[in-house]
């Protein structure tokens, strides 16, 4: 039926599809920081300036953070899609972020997948949909790897008394779900973004060592960076922490907002959530961690996402034979 239809009308589809994209994404984000029924945002920014948050260094640095965050988030996809294409880090850069903006409304970021795709020709869509699957799951072996060590150091550290039920519930759920993925591998059927087990164990084992290591240490790089950006912003706050501590609250805040999952524009609500309870047992207030997890998300979602939109406006469809 879209076939059928005339070159000028797909193209005015096409234009209006990016259009309510972004115009989508902007209204989201403007909705969520001023709507926020936990953290008003004129509040939010009276205590950014109590805290000296806008002086040049700071704004410099923590600017820095974010550009260095990206940085190899896109030289991971770049070194990622090498495998099967050469491409520049400028076209790694629009790729990366465009698809920020197209899957800002979609769960868990669902539509990053497709809108990677849609920047390469048919030949090469199936491949690129693994490729990124494995690099989100480097990226969740890592907060998984951090966030076990840091939620053990948590519990002793803090000594956290959970209820032997809810924790006999917890432990049934990871034993049901374990129980069903090792039946699930087992047969053919069972797919991951719609590929067969098999198939996707296959592609993982003909990548290869340099961009599987490559990728891993990508990813291990990231995670300390934007780390290490919240440990700034809690040292900007005036909250007096080591950095083993701030780690250790840090580390069980993200692996434990990772596993929830959620449409990626309310990201920032499930994370403050969990940062509240994480860091009220720490001894920071409730309003001064909600900043933080808002200012986190300013800087590394909601900035990117603003200068993806306009690799969305720009974007065109590749040609089958060239791309």
């Amino acid at each position: 039926m879209y076939r059928a239809l005339p070159y000028k009308t797909k193209q005015f589809f096409f234009v209006l599809i990016k259009l309510s994209i972004v115009i989508g994404a902007f209204y989201f984000i403007y909705n969520k920081l001023t709507t926020n029924n936990d953290l008003d945002f004129t509040e939010f920014i009276e205590f950014l300036h109590k805290n000296n948050v806008f002086s040049l260094k700071n704004v410099i640095f923590l600017i820095f953070l974010s550009l260095f965050n990206w940085f190899l988030e896109i030289l991971k996809w770049q070194e990622l899609v090498s495998s099967i294409k050469k491409i520049s880090f400028f076209e790694a850069q629009k790729q990366s972020l465009g698809a920020l903006t197209a899957s800002l409304l979609t769960p868990n970021r669902i539509g990053d997948y497709g809108a990677k795709a849609l920047y390469f020709s048919a030949s090469y869509r199936k491949r690129i949909v693994l490729l990124n699957f494995i690099g989100n799951m480097m990226q969740m072996a890592i907060t998984v790897l951090f966030g076990v060590f840091g939620l053990y150091f948590f519990i002793t550290e803090y000594q956290v008394d959970f209820s032997f039920l809810r924790v006999s519930r917890f432990l049934i759920i990871i034993s049901v779900v374990s129980i069903l993925s090792i039946f699930g591998l087992k047969q053919k059927r069972f797919k991951i973004k719609g590929f067969s087990i098999e198939k996707v164990i296959d592609f993982i084992k003909n990548l290869a060592i340099r961009i599987k290591v490559s990728t891993f240490v990508l990813s291990l790089l990231r995670y300390l960076t934007f780390s290490f950006q919240f440990y700034f912003l809690l040292g900007i706050f005036g909250i007096e922490v080591s950095y083993f501590h701030a780690m250790v609250a840090i580390t069980s805040m993200y692996l434990l907002a990772s596993v929830i999952p959620s449409i990626f524009i309310f990201d920032v609500l499930i994370k403050g959530s969990v940062a509240m309870y994480i860091f009220t047992i720490v001894g920071v207030n409730e309003f001064t961690i909600l900043s933080i997890v808002l200012l986190m998300w300013i800087l590394n979602f909601v900035l990117p996402s603003i200068l993806g939109s306009f690799y969305v406006l720009t974007f065109t469809l590749p040609k089958n034979k060239t791309a």
